[in-house]
């Protein structure tokens, strides 16, 4: 078995509980690991023997953009997307982080993890 994993892919979204933060927005990381089985993709060199990245960040992207309260929601989202266009998938880890949360004091950023 083989992980490909896509790393920090910035977003700009509408994620919180706050109303300013549905309104203002802020920035969030997605990071994404999958346990997949490429052997065929690597004899082959067959992009359809595989994962693609593209279609793996576009399916992120699109649950960015819809606005949500809880990371919870949107990690879940997110990972029901891949799984979903993906089912051969072995293992899928999808890490969302908010970067600056409001909760009143200096920190760098909150995350939420699922790992199916």
């Amino acid at each position: 078995m083989s992980l490909i994993t896509i790393e920090g892919m910035e977003f700009f979204s509408y994620h919180g509980c706050f109303a300013e933060e549905q309104v203002i927005g802020t920035r969030f990381v997605v990071d994404v690991s999958m346990e997949v089985n490429v052997e065929e993709a690597c004899c082959t060199d067959n992009l359809h023997k595989t994962v693609d990245y593209q279609k793996v960040f576009a399916l992120v992207k699109q649950q960015m953009e819809i606005k949500s309260h809880l990371l919870e929601n949107v990690c879940w989202r997110i990972t029901s997307s891949i799984k979903k266009q993906y089912p051969d998938i072995l293992q899928l880890n999808v890490k969302v982080s908010k970067l600056s949360p409001p909760i009143g004091g200096k920190v760098e950023r909150v995350s939420f993890s699922t790992v199916v």
